[in-house]
């Protein structure tokens, strides 16, 4: 069975993100076309995904630092949904703040694409873990509530929330945190409501 063009997409990008990281790792410093090929996609198909070497090389670090569903829940299979969306968002959060001045930049290419360019695919890293850290308790939700609580959680656990606490609110960390923990609160008690 064919994946439809969306997942093809993103399953190109990862493949050359992957295999950025991959020659980094065999103490390589590879250019643009070494990764391309690596990838086994042509330069022209690179060049659709990333405006250049340093824009693929920027997020495919950020790939290896963003945690995988499997580092964060392998071992936790509480039941405890505010607990579990916790522990992501510290996670998250931990990852978010190490990391600000690539992720910012990632988050303006893609507000402000080079002239002529369609803005760049971005790689959703947040819903898989989101629905990592909702999958133990999703019978605790009703489907639809499920599905609009996942979809608040993408909103509340990125680059975009931390421009919005830092440069529009000015807050400290320690304040955000706990507006954050108090939005997860919120979101699960109103997900939970009839």
């Amino acid at each position: 069975m064919s994946r439809p063009p969306g997942a093809r997409r993103l399953r190109t990008r990862k493949d050359l993100m992957e295999a950025a990281n991959r020659l980094l790792r065999e103490g390589r410093n590879p250019t643009f076309e070494e990764i391309a090929e690596a990838a086994m996609v042509s330069r022209a198909t690179a060049y659709r995904y990333f405006p250049g070497l340093d824009a693929l090389l920027r997020e495919a670090a950020l790939d290896v630092e963003t945690p995988t569903p499997e580092t964060l829940f392998a071992a936790d299979a509480s039941d405890d949904a505010l607990g579990r969306l916790k522990r992501l968002d510290a996670a998250l959060w931990k990852m978010i703040l190490a990391n600000r001045a690539p992720l910012r930049a990632l988050l303006a290419q893609s507000l402000q694409p080079a002239e002529g360019t369609a803005p760049p695919v971005r790689q959703n890293r947040r819903s898989p873990l989101v629905a990592a850290a909702l999958e133990p308790v999703k019978d605790q939700f009703d489907p639809e509530r499920l599905d609009l609580l996942a979809k608040a959680l993408v909103l509340l656990l990125g680059v975009e929330a931390e421009v919005v606490f830092s440069d529009v609110l000015r807050i400290s960390p320690a304040e955000a945190r706990r507006v954050r923990e108090w939005v997860l609160a919120a979101l699960v008690e109103a997900a939970r409501k009839d």
